[in-house]
């Protein structure tokens, strides 16, 4: 009789324990963000007080107008990373994308064509990298880094080895026009944070992307195409790095083969700073902006403060390893738990 109460008391502990247990990965998430958030918090008071010109209106908006590069591209890294896998050459498309929209633009006299041609580059080059790593297996941070030089290499090639000038004016809006006080590169920041955000929490996709990069194996049972998600999700990252650097390619006024160099590992710092981990199936949309934020933020200073490019160098170095530091400190802690 013992026996029998016994394990009819783990039988009604059960339920509890597995109610516990649902409700604690939700629970460290949400004291993962809350703790970053504090952090920004932090941050942003201090730089206030301590930098007299750092909390003026037109900083602030030169503040976002800063970060929306990296913003914008760290909502789709967000998805690669929480897919289990890397992209080193979001960086070579943003150039080449640039590249592409300023000849076609130049050439055919028309915003709306060299739009599509610079997005539609990206996309192609991001379905690629989507499908050597998930057709040939190969590691997508070998596949992208061979992407990076060689993407890079068609930037100099299409533009003859030099900058293009763009000799439409109306291509020029793009990056200077404004709605409610914010430009457009803003806006479209703002768009893809709320787009992906919908995408990782609200739908299945989502689901299966984290699902993915927490056990691939299992999900390819439970019937998610793997193969077919992760070309899906390089995609998106080589459209919405098309896009940006569309956008970017506006703001400077041509089309440079050598810009947005080291852009790739600012975005991953952010992503990672903002609580996704490298090794998959954990992201947070809100962690991610608050990321990109806190980079912007210290970036933003050392500019006010003239701090010589190579300590900035130095600073970005740092901030990646403790990032890194974090996050496999939040695996081991996890892994504990």
């Amino acid at each position: 009789m013992t026996t029998q109460r016994l394990a009819e008391g783990e039988t009604a502990q059960a339920p509890h324990a597995k109610g516990r247990q649902g409700l604690a990965k939700p629970l460290r998430t949400l004291l993962d963000t809350s703790g970053l958030i504090a952090v920004f918090i932090l941050l942003f008071i201090g730089l206030s007080v301590l930098i007299p010109d750092f909390l003026t209106s037109r900083n602030m908006v030169g503040l976002l107008l800063s970060v929306t590069v990296i913003g914008t591209i760290a909502t789709t890294m967000m998805l690669v990373l929480a897919l289990g896998e890397v992209d080193l050459s979001v960086a070579s498309i943003v150039a080449f994308s640039g590249v592409v929209a300023a000849v076609a633009t130049t050439t055919s006299g028309s915003v709306f064509i060299g739009v599509m041609a610079g997005v539609l580059a990206g996309g192609v080059v991001g379905a690629f990298n989507g499908f050597v790593v998930a057709r040939f297996g190969i590691n997508s941070l070998i596949a992208t880094l061979a992407a990076m030089e060689f993407v890079r290499g068609l930037a100099y090639i299409t533009s003859g080895g030099d900058a293009v000038m763009i000799t439409v004016p109306g291509f020029f809006d793009l990056g200077s026009a404004s709605f409610l006080g914010l430009t457009l590169p803003v806006w479209a920041m703002i768009v893809c944070f709320v787009v992906f955000g919908v995408l990782l929490n609200m739908t299945s996709f989502g689901r299966n992307v984290l699902a993915t990069g927490g056990n691939a194996e299992a999900a390819a049972l439970a019937g998610v195409n793997v193969r077919r998600l992760k070309i899906i999700v390089f995609g998106l990252q080589g459209v919405v790095a098309g896009v940006a650097g569309v956008l970017l390619t506006s703001r400077m006024g041509l089309g440079d083969p050598n810009t947005a160099l080291g852009l790739e590992l600012a975005v991953i710092s952010a992503c990672v700073l903002g609580g996704v981990a490298l090794s998959g199936g954990v992201a947070s949309i809100t962690g991610v902006l608050v990321g990109v934020l806190i980079m912007g933020c210290v970036q933003n200073a050392m500019g006010l403060l003239n701090v010589p490019t190579f300590y900035q160098y130095l600073v970005r170095g740092a901030i990646l390893l403790l990032a890194v530091m974090f996050d496999r400190w939040k695996q081991t802690r996890r892994a504990r738990g």
